[in-house]
């Protein structure tokens, strides 16, 4: 009530309070000392849009589907919480399915081996109660459906199948009852009519013991089936797929193309995207990831390893190399050394729900970027501050080529990335917000918590830029902790309606809520 002040009359009730992440699940965990083999290490996540369903890819080539079960104890369970019903549960999913998405290839003109790893998943529109989604390793993209399909199984059958032979004759056997001879329908050919002639007529009432066998189905089983494959329309290692609000198209980029797909059409592609210069040589700079803006078909977005972020408008032009917009941040004057580059390198973004924001994810830090402002991110987020002494290990480990992912928060207030020591981020970014919460993937995720958030600094801005940091101790992670650049929290999501972060540490995934 009273600690508004004078200066934040127009937002009284300030910021949300910091959640309080608790576990949930985890699937795959690690026994003490177990050695976590290649293949099994996990390269991607993703909830659809309902977040019912939670898909994951790893390097293996295999994707694993994960369903939602507490929502079926409540029914309704949106509409129950629009009414303030008491909804105690945690999110809780359980493993549905999976299957082999991709398998290692040879590229037989490049004398180049393709590894399996899934780089990307995107979920599509579900229809008739199957599932659709796409799944991409450096060069091939498929469209899988994933549907329930009855067993079907033959009953009721007029001879015991146990002891059917060939086409339905009978086996002969020592434990038989009867020494009468049978037909195929299981019926005696000793009666007083005869089944050779062609006047046969059948008796009054018919024949007791033949029946026409029926079909049921008992049991269901997912299967998975390939819909569509959409191959040979990159020359380098697809980063990026990303779904059009129209339900209909979708994106992949590589380090210097990027092509749109009819989702029905696997043959043809348009190449709407080519930075490639006409000498290699003059190679300044790649595409590092590629989204799709949540409700405009017609926008997307892509990040370079220089840093930037260019918003195309598809309507402008069939080959859209001239951007519509560019975000990217002024380097300091006298601050430019050998890394600078380097660690500039967005390696992911996301469009926020509502289509206003950017989120992006350099080695650093977290930027937040307002569409219709494109001077400056209104709010940074430092993750790796701390490890800017260290940039020499860094590169002589390649550790400061480490791809980290980012995301969003159904409602935009947070944001969240992953760190070394398979620790993550959790940042406020509501006006005023103060919240940065460090999380370690393990059953207890409080336990590096920073004690002492530092408080955000502030530029001289209009509007609201924010820059806050998670620790600034030189030699330590930002919990104070030796960091441990073996284990790093690369992949991460969000559910999209609730507070439910899905982690990938190595082999295993770890979910939380608060």
């Amino acid at each position: 009530m009273n600690g508004g002040g004078d200066a934040e009359v127009a937002a009284p009730a300030g910021p949300p309070q910091p959640l309080e992440w608790k576990f949930s699940q985890v699937f795959g965990e690690r026994t003490a000392g177990e050695e976590v083999q290649e293949v099994d290490i996990i390269s991607a996540i993703e909830f659809d849009k309902t977040g019912d369903h939670l898909a994951t890819g790893d390097r293996g080539g295999r994707v694993v589907l994960f369903e939602r079960t507490d929502t079926r104890d409540h029914g309704f369970r949106r509409d129950l919480e629009r009414m303030d019903y008491p909804i105690s549960r945690h999110p809780e999913f359980r493993y549905k399915t999976e299957f082999q998405s991709h398998e290692p290839e040879f590229d037989y003109l490049k004398s180049l081996e393709i590894e399996e790893k899934i780089n990307k998943i995107r979920w599509c529109q579900t229809a008739n109660g199957a599932l659709f989604l796409l799944s991409t390793n450096d060069k091939t993209i498929k469209f899988w459906k994933v549907q329930e399909k009855k067993v079907k199984k033959v009953c009721d059958m007029n001879v015991d199948p146990s002891r059917a032979v060939g086409n339905g004759s009978i086996a002969s056997s020592s434990v038989s009852t009867s020494s009468k001879p049978y037909l195929a329908n299981g019926v005696c050919p000793d009666r007083s009519y005869s089944y050779l002639t062609n006047d046969f007529a059948f008796p009054p009432g018919g024949i007791p013991s033949l029946h026409l066998p029926v079909v049921t189905s008992h049991e269901t089983s997912l299967v998975a089936r390939c819909r569509r494959i959409y191959a040979h329309a990159h020359d380098y290692h697809i980063n990026s797929i990303s779904n059009n609000s129209d339900g209909e198209t979708f994106i992949s980029a590589d380090d210097l193309r990027i092509n749109l797909w009819n989702l029905e059409i696997s043959n043809q592609s348009f190449n709407i995207v080519d930075v490639k210069p006409a000498n290699m040589e003059d190679l300044t700079e790649v595409i590092t990831s590629a989204e799709f803006h949540p409700t405009h078909c017609n926008m997307l977005a892509y990040s370079s390893s220089k840093g930037s972020i260019r918003l195309i408008d598809l309507r402008q032009s069939a080959l859209c190399d001239t951007h519509t917009k560019l975000f990217e941040e002024q380097e300091v004057p006298g601050s430019r050394s050998f890394f600078t580059e380097i660690i500039a390198s967005i390696s992911d973004i996301k469009f926020a729900k509502d289509g206003r924001h950017i989120l992006s994810r350099d080695y650093m830090s977290l930027k937040l970027w307002d569409i219709n402002m494109d001077s400056g991110p209104v709010a940074t987020f430092q993750v790796h501050e701390y490890l800017r002494p260290k940039l020499c290990d860094l590169y002589e480990n390649d550790s400061i080529f480490d791809k980290f992912e980012c995301c969003l928060s159904g409602d935009g207030l947070r944001v969240a990335t992953g760190s070394y020591s398979n620790l993550f981020r959790v940042f406020g970014v509501a006006a005023g917000s103060t919240e940065a919460t460090t999380l370690e993937a393990s059953k207890n995720p409080m336990r590096r918590q920073v004690q002492t958030p530092s408080r955000p600094s502030r530029s001289l801005s209009s509007l609201t830029r924010v820059v806050r940091r998670g620790a600034d101790s030189p030699g330590v992670d930002a919990n104070g902790n030796a960091f441990d650049f073996t284990t790093k929290l690369l992949h991460l999501a969000w559910h999209p309606t609730e507070n439910s972060l899905a982690c990938a540490a190595a082999n295993s995934l770890y979910m939380y809520y608060a």
